[in-house]
């Protein structure tokens, strides 16, 4: 396990960096990393040479030397031009909160469109950081042999001659982001026709949204085992940040014809690089085509607030903000007694994933959101429309059906747009 000295710098008295730097030791321990040591420095303004002063640098580089750390881990993202300095100044290898999303990204991408994803953040993220990651620069690239590099013909017999390595290494990533996004284009065309069938099929849809490591897989896998029991439509949960990266949906059919799809995606966390955002946006989008979202929150975790808050400006920065949202306090029996879980008030619900209590209630919910626009009906269907029976079976809650001679008597609840497609066979 690789030793970091993490490194924060507290602006004008924040008063959620405490919390911020327990979320970056966080995020090195998802990076197999063991904290050695830590600095913390209070400042006005950050420095924009170093991002510390030069007498923090000193004492950080003592600590590297005295702990013998692999790197220094700083709590927010660096300039090109810091990482730069800060690396010559301590002699070791300097990260920064971007580089360890990244790479958690990186190791938990499961899916191709996951791995491409992450590949094209990273990339983006290093193309600016080029010089710094050089020892050198001016190195040129490599020549064509004798006449001075020049061909039979007279023209240049390679392309890249005379240029200097990093312009090589630039053109060789702009040129690989070019492609990373076409697939990925690709990718999105292929997602958006899924979510055309979707909707066809008249299911409505609920999206899990929330801060990373609130219970979202958990509560996924625990709404499975009460209404599908298949092992294999489960994902990974583990108590780790971003334990899961790809969206997952399922049909949840709790028996009584007002089935719903349930999709689990990425985490989100204070100071999501905008690389990544960007990258996963059409990953992300897929809340932003749910007919509900499920905003599920750590209860138990003493900064749940200012989690929820990163949370709703991420669903604003992915215009999702106007959808319907229901709060599910995960963790609740961490910190409510037993006996008061479930607790339901208004859109808020307040359950324990992990230990299956108050799932039923959260599913009821669900379905009282969804379906609230059902009118009661009843329908006179003739034998030789038997498609209108099965559709109806399958899409409305039938609480009655009698066989008569001129056709099938039902007594239901079903949506406006079906109680008008078949507004012919009311009676």
């Amino acid at each position: 396990m690789q030793k970091a000295v993490l490194v924060g710098v507290n602006l004008r008295e924040d008063p959620d960096f405490e919390r911020s730097m327990e979320e970056l030791e966080s995020l090195a321990q998802a990076c197999d990393m063991e904290m050695a040591a830590r600095v913390v420095q209070n400042l006005p303004a950050v420095n924009n040479a170093l991002y510390i002063g030069s007498g923090k640098v000193e004492e950080v580089r003592n600590l590297v030397s005295m702990t013998g750390a692999d790197c220094v881990v700083f709590d927010n993202s660096l300039s090109p031009m810091q990482q730069r300095n800060l690396q010559k100044e301590l002699e070791a290898v300097v990260l920064d909160r971007t580089n360890l999303i990244l790479e958690i990204f990186n190791r938990r991408a499961r899916t191709k469109e996951a791995r491409l994803q992450v590949e094209s953040a990273s990339l983006q993220y290093m193309l600016p950081r080029l010089v710094g990651m050089r020892q050198a620069l001016s190195r040129q690239g490599g020549g064509a042999g004798a006449g001075g590099g020049y061909g039979a013909g007279g023209g240049l017999a390679n392309r890249g001659a005379g240029e200097t390595k990093l312009e090589l290494d630039r053109r060789r990533i702009e040129k690989r982001i070019s492609e990373l996004r076409r697939d990925l284009e690709q990718i999105e065309q292929d997602r958006q026709t899924q979510q055309k069938k979707r909707r066809e099929s008249s299911l409505p849809s609920v999206a899990l949204v929330g801060y990373t490591n609130a219970g979202k897989s958990t509560l996924l896998n625990r709404i499975l085992d009460r209404y599908m029991a298949e092992d294999e439509k489960k994902v990974l949960e583990k108590d780790m940040l971003f334990a899961t990266l790809d969206t997952t949906v399922r049909r949840i059919s709790p028996g009584d014809n007002r089935d719903f799809l349930l999709s689990d995606t990425v985490g989100f966390i204070d100071k999501l690089p905008h690389t990544l955002i960007k990258a996963f946006r059409s990953t992300l989008l897929e809340a932003c085509s749910a007919d509900l979202l499920l905003h599920v929150v750590d209860f138990s975790d003493p900064h749940y607030k200012e989690q929820m808050k990163v949370t709703q400006d991420t669903l604003r920065q992915l215009g999702a903000e106007q959808i319907p949202c229901l709060l599910v306090m995960n963790k609740a029996d961490l910190v409510m007694e037993a006996e008061q879980i479930p607790k339901v008030s208004e859109d808020r619900i307040c359950l324990s994933a992990k230990q299956g209590i108050g799932v039923e209630t959260l599913v009821s919910l669900i379905q009282e959101k969804l379906y609230a626009g059902m009118v009661d009906c009843m329908m006179k269907i003739p034998y030789g429309d038997g498609t209108a029976v099965s559709y109806l079976k399958e899409n409305a809650v039938v609480q009655s059906m009698e066989y008569e001679a001129d056709g099938v008597l039902l007594r239901l609840k079903c949506r406006q747009s079906d109680a008008g497609r078949y507004r012919q066979y009311r009676i």
